[in-house]
């Protein structure tokens, strides 16, 4: 099933009618977590219910799994993941490096998906058409950079105190070899890497919601994404995305120490 690039600016688009003039506006937060902090905000919950809405219209039989509103009819073959805004603290904190994820599952993989990052301009996606990208510059399609050697490459991860045990070590060894590493960025680090501009994103415990989107805009530019053991990414956890097939390989090995 293809996904057109209309409806995926449809999504984008009012996703961004309740994230926008929410970011930066000191609005209230709410806190999930007790003994913890795992923030949501009004943003949050209105944009999954618009997206919510917009898919119900179009595909009424479709199922969708959200963040902030729970699951329906997962049974379909065609299933959307949702995170309208991943990097909520980056969102609270007014730094725009959040963003909108929107993903489509068939049969349980991952075949398109898009990160809209509405305060810079930015979409990036990918259906059956390829990887793509809109914004400030002009579209082009999106391609991973062909680096294949540590040494060489840009690594980035959201903390690396998210890496508990001997994962922290594994990570240390990966951070060492490589050119430079650089922290924070959510969803956007796994964008920059399909555009071309970075080359390792790794992030341990990560939720479907968190990465079904981006399987597909990495992959159609290029590059690798799977779980440290070597699995499918579109179920979550310990995740690596890679340029390429070789440098991949490389920061698993570090990685499983």
């Amino acid at each position: 099933m293809d996904i057109s690039t209309d409806f995926i600016r449809q999504l984008a688009h009012v996703a961004a009618a309740e994230t926008l003039p929410r970011f930066r506006s000191q609005g209230t937060v709410d806190n999930k977590l007790a003994g913890g902090f795992d923030p949501v905000t009004e943003a949050d919950q209105e944009a999954e219910r618009v997206i919510r809405a917009l898919i119900n219209a179009r595909f009424p039989d479709h199922g969708i799994l959200g963040e902030e509103h729970g699951s329906e009819n997962l049974s379909s073959r065609y299933v959307w993941i949702i995170d309208p805004i991943d990097g909520t603290r980056a969102f609270i904190s007014g730094v725009p490096v959040w963003g909108t994820l929107v993903g489509l599952t068939v049969d349980g993989d991952a075949v398109a998906g898009l990160m809209s990052q509405p305060f810079t301009g930015e979409l990036y996606y990918a259906n059956a058409s390829g990887s793509h990208y809109e914004g400030p510059g002009g579209p082009r399609k999106l391609a991973t950079r062909k680096t294949t050697q540590l040494s060489e490459a840009i690594l980035f991860t959201t903390t690396p105190s998210l890496f508990q045990g001997d994962m922290r070590s594994n990570y240390d060894d990966l951070e060492r070899q490589v050119r430079l590493a650089r922290y924070g960025t959510d969803c956007y680090a796994f964008a920059m890497l399909a555009a071309g501009n970075i080359d390792i994103v790794t992030d341990p415990g990560l939720k479907p919601y968190d990465i079904v989107a981006l399987i597909p805009i990495i992959e159609k530019a290029g590059g690798v994404i799977t779980t440290f053991d070597g699995r499918p990414a579109e179920q979550g956890g310990d995740i690596l995305a890679a340029a390429t097939p070789e440098l991949h390989a490389a920061a698993m090995t570090s990685l499983r120490g």
